[in-house]
Formats: C-alpha cells, sequence, structure tokens
C-alpha cells in the first residue's frame, strides 16, 4: 500500500516532508509482525499513526485494542491488562478476560506505556518475548498472539538512566521507533489541517463554513502550537463558533490567540529594510506583496490541481462545494500562474525574491535556522533545501 493510499485510509492529513517520512514509515514497518514505539509530544496523533499501522497490516482484519495506561489506576491495572480469576480479591465476583487475552491475533495498542508501574513492567516484558501471562489469582499461564504498539511523549531512555522505566522492555518495545513531529515542525500541513478540522466541524453540527483568509491562515502558521494538531483542531473549532460561521480574517484570529497589536510581533513574511530610498522601498514593498500572493495562488492551484485527493483525505467537499464544482471555483489559468510564478520587477525574480528573502531573515536572526523558518511560514526542512538550493551554506559559513 503506498502513503496515498494510506493516508486516504487513516484519514491522516498532510503533504510536508516530516508526515512523509512518518508514512513511509508505516509503508514499511506495518506488513511486518513486529512491535513498534511511537514517540512524539503529547497532542501531535500517536493514535492515528497507531490505527493506521493497524489498518495497513496483516491483522488489519482483527480488533485494534487501545489501552490508556496512564488512566488505569495502579492497584487495578495487572487485572485490567491480563484479567483476573474469581475471587482474586473483594470485587471479583467472576473471571474476568484482560485486554492482552481480548486482543489474541489482533493489535494492543499501549498509549502512555511510560506510567506503568516497574512491577507490571516485568509482565509486560515476558507477553512480549514469550506470548505468555497469567490472570490475577490464578496459577497457570496462558498464552496470547498479540502485536504491540507502544507509545508515550516522554524520553524513555531518561527514565531508564533514572531508574523509571526497565532497560529490557525499553529495547524491546525499540524494535522500530516512529517519531511524530511536532505541528511547528510541519507548517506546511496547517492549511489543510484547518480545512480539515473546519469541514469536519461545520458539517456535524450543520453550520455554514466560509473558510479562512490566507492571512489569518499565515497567522496561524506563526502560532507556536505547544498542543500541537489536539490544540490546533480545537482552535479552530471554537473561532468558528465564536465567530458564528463568518470567514475567518486575521483580526478575527489574532483576536482569539490575544494578540495585542501594542507587543511586538514575529514577522509573518519578509523583513522590509526601512532605512532606503522611497523607490528602492516601494519597490521592495509591491516584492513582498507578490511573494504572499505566490504562496497563496500555490496553495490555491494545489487544492484546484490535486482537489480530489485532499477531498478524499477530508472525507467530504472542499469549501462546502462538490468534487465538480472545485476546479472551476479554483481554477488558475495558465496566463496568471505563469504570471505569479515568473513576476519580475526591475531586475528580480519571484525566485530572485525568495533568495533574498531567506539570505536577509538569516541575517535578521543571526543565522538562526529555527527563527528564520518560523518568520517565512516554512518548516526548517524546507527552509535547509532552499537554502542548499540557493547555494546560500557557503555564505552562512563565511559570515560564522
Amino acid at each position: 500500500m503506498n502513503i496515498e493510499q494510506i493516508q486516504k485510509k487513516s484519514g491522516i492529513v498532510g503533504r510536508s516532508d516530516a508526515i512523509q517520512q512518518v508514512l513511509e514509515m508505516v509503508a514499511q514497518v506495518a506488513p511486518v509482525g513486529i512491535s513498534v514505539l511511537v514517540t512524539g509530544e503529547s497532542g501531535t496523533g500517536k493514535e492515528m499513526i497507531a490505527k493506521a499501522l493497524h489498518q495497513v497490516s496483516k491483522r488489519s482484519h482483527e480488533e485494534l485494542v487501545t489501552v490508556n495506561c496512564g488512566a488505569i489506576p495502579q492497584g487495578i491495572i495487572e487485572s485490567e491488562l491480563f484479567g483476573h480469576k474469581k475471587g482474586a480479591y473483594t470485587d471479583a465476583r467472576e473471571d474476568r478476560k484482560g485486554y492482552f487475552e481480548t486482543a489474541h491475533k489482533g493489535i494492543i495498542f499501549l498509549d502512555e506505556i511510560a506510567e506503568t508501574p516497574l512491577e507490571t513492567q516485568v509482565k509486560l516484558l515476558r507477553v512480549l518475548e514469550t506470548g505468555e501471562f497469567m490472570l490475577v489469582g490464578a496459577s497457570k499461564t496462558k498464552k496470547t498472539d498479540v502485536r504491540v504498539i507502544a507509545a508515550t511523549n516522554k524520553n524513555l531512555a531518561d527514565l531508564v538512566d533514572r531508574g523509571q522505566f526497565r532497560q529490557d522492555l525499553y529495547y524491546r518495545l525499540k524494535t522500530v521507533t516512529i517519531h511524530v513531529p511536532a505541528l511547528r515542525e510541519r507548517v506546511e500541513d496547517i492549511s489543510l489541517l484547518v480545512e480539515r478540522f473546519a469541514l469536519e466541524f461545520t458539517r456535524s453540527n450543520d453550520m455554514v463554513y466560509r473558510g479562512f483568509m490566507p492571512e489569518a491562515i499565515r497567522a496561524m502558521k506563526n502560532h507556536p502550537w505547544k498542543g500541537n494538531v489536539r490544540e490546533l483542531k480545537n482552535f479552530v473549532d471554537s473561532i468558528i463558533v465564536l465567530e458564528k460561521g463568518e470567514r475567518i480574517t486575521v483580526e478575527m484570529v489574532e483576536r482569539q490567540m490575544g494578540f495585542n497589536p501594542n507587543e511586538t510581533r514575529d514577522n509573518l513574511a519578509l523583513p522590509v529594510v526601512m532605512q532606503q530610498p522611497p523607490e528602492a522601498a516601494e519597490r521592495e514593498l509591491i516584492l513582498r506583496q507578490l511573494f504572499l500572493l505566490r504562496q497563496d495562488v500555490e496553495f490555491l492551484k494545489q487544492l484546484a490541481t490535486q482537489g480530489p485527493m485532499v477531498s478524499d483525505q477530508i472525507g467530504m467537499p472542499i469549501m462546502g462545494h462538490s468534487s465538480e464544482q472545485i476546479a472551476p471555483s479554483l481554477h488558475i489559468d495558465e496566463e496568471s500562474a505563469l504570471f505569479i510564478k515568473n513576476s519580475s520587477i526591475g531586475e528580480l525574480n519571484m525566485d530572485d525574491l525568495e533568495r533574498e528573502a531567506i539570505e536577509r531573515t538569516l541575517k535578521l536572526f543571526n543565522n538562526n535556522r529555527r527563527a528564520t523558518a518560523k518568520s517565512l511560514g516554512m518548516s526548517e526542512r524546507t527552509l535547509y533545501r532552499k537554502i542548499d538550493q540557493y547555494g546560500l551554506e557557503r555564505k552562512i559559513k563565511i559570515k560564522n
């Protein structure tokens, strides 16, 4: 199964290099029956990766049992995982299957694995190595055939060093590790994610959806999103409700984010040098707007030319229209696309402008690439590729 098919089946949205690498790993690892450790910050979508691994695996026709290890009280976690015999403890009035027995022939997803008590980790290791476990209160072992996927937002290696997680279990779990990137590492995907969440929310609540203005999306790309995709989804849902279905503008976004116009804000686009002749300043401002316009047009063109795939990922039509209506409403003819692509003023064309913008922004932030990428609204990976494309690496080394 290729990446596009995995995205369509799992509902994972994204075109960035970072998320594409994750999907490539899913495609490679899913068909093999080895354990997988999914890592990443809270809210990045680790459970969606687990579901994708299940859907693409040879066990897809069997059950995926999801267990939040952090939500189970320490006193009953072994009973929940492995089951218990009648009379094993006061409230054990009958035999009960545990999650591992329920997941027989399927996959068990152990979320927040780092929260598992040390004494329970010993038994988890035994299940992983031999497939054997023992019900609480039982004297005989049972066998299960189950594939384990675990997830954590913590650094298990650090926990091992501090004696809070078993080293043998850690090495057994991390046969393959898939790291889910934070949203700030895949800002290119924010446009598609916003569209996905907005359409899902408005359709489920029977609300009118008029879309987000490009400037609003740029402002959202500049936000840190410490809660990652989960925070973005909650923000999209709330702003649609609070703005009563109106088309979302940058002012609305800033108001909901609590932006103070009296505070210094990060650049949303290109830095403009003010101490220069009027003609040069005017030319630079025009180029600046062309640069932003090209970004907007490229996004719209992507929706127009690849609309069916985007619609398939979202599971519903774009902007509330049928797929037949997408192309006409977002159509960009070759002449206008060529203008945006090759626009020039004086001796600079758009590629020159992009190169100049990256070089100037790097200088503004003293070659801090993370700050530069954030200011330009692109991922660090994309920035590195652009630096190599425009031959800026040598200049950076000389300046350093």
